[in-house]
């Protein structure tokens, strides 16, 4: 059942990137936005492209892809199975939209395999028993949480579900994850998580020493945490602005 009443997150960012599978409620909040949140889900997008096809070069050939969204190509399965074939991912949303866009779009090449669960991440049990399913937890897994632990706040132990989520992994993983920041730009950050609110979503933006916990542990790799349009572009070039942190990690 899919609830028309109240904005979601996959369906906010879906109208953010120009996307037609959101719904007044939807569009609502994202109108009220500022011009940069569009920037910013761009730049979300853009990171996992380069960050997953990196990974696939390393010979990551399995990826679990918690808080999916309205599937836009080119997706996580495509970037990766153009360099690995083989490749398996399974995706996961709560929203039952995506799960119905995901049937018909998900679609793995020949070699490979796509798997959808309809999940929450609040409920890392129920996802990592069924992605037991389709990856070899033996072997080195991407988990990959691109633009979602704002949504989950501290009180809803957001470091302890990260936490939980990769102890799972085998020595070998990584952990991709981006989030968007308290202390970039903090007038836009407030108004933000203000305009989010209006459409009854609970934002928990973090500062950069905050979001780093999330990769306590962890090796990160080169260039760190660090904003989301400088990772894995031409440290040459001037980046873009970025209100969002990124970073890739390894599992010891």
């Amino acid at each position: 059942m899919i609830d028309t009443s109240k904005a979601h997150p996959a369906r906010v960012y879906d109208w953010l990137l120009g996307g037609k599978d959101n719904y007044p409620v939807d569009e609502a909040v994202g109108e009220r936005l500022p011009a940069e949140a569009r920037d910013a889900a761009r730049q979300n997008r853009q990171f996992m492209h380069r960050a997953s096809a990196w990974l696939a070069a390393q010979g990551v050939d399995q990826f679990l892809d918690i808080g999916t969204g309205i599937p836009t190509p080119p997706n996580l399965h495509q970037v990766v199975q153009d360099i690995a074939p083989s490749a398996k991912v399974v995706y996961t949303d709560n929203d039952p939209i995506v799960l119905r866009h995901a049937e018909a779009l998900l679609v793995s090449s020949a070699e490979g395999v796509t798997d959808y669960i309809q999940a929450d991440v609040r409920q890392p049990e129920s996802i990592v028993r069924h992605a037991r399913q389709v990856l070899d937890f033996g072997r080195p897994i991407a988990l990959s949480l691109i633009a979602l632990m704002h949504f989950i706040t501290d009180e809803q132990d957001a470091h302890g579900i990260v936490r939980d989520l990769v102890a799972t992994l085998p020595a070998g993983s990584y952990l991709v994850l981006s989030h968007a920041a308290s202390d970039l730009y903090p007038e836009l950050a407030a108004q933000v998580t203000a305009e989010y609110a209006k459409g009854g979503i609970e934002l928990g933006f973090r500062s950069r020493a905050e979001v780093a916990r999330f990769f306590d542990g962890l090796d990160l790799v080169s260039p760190g945490l660090v904003t989301a349009t400088e990772w894995g572009t031409d440290p040459a070039t001037e980046p873009e602005g970025s209100g969002i942190y990124a970073g890739v990690a390894r599992v010891r």
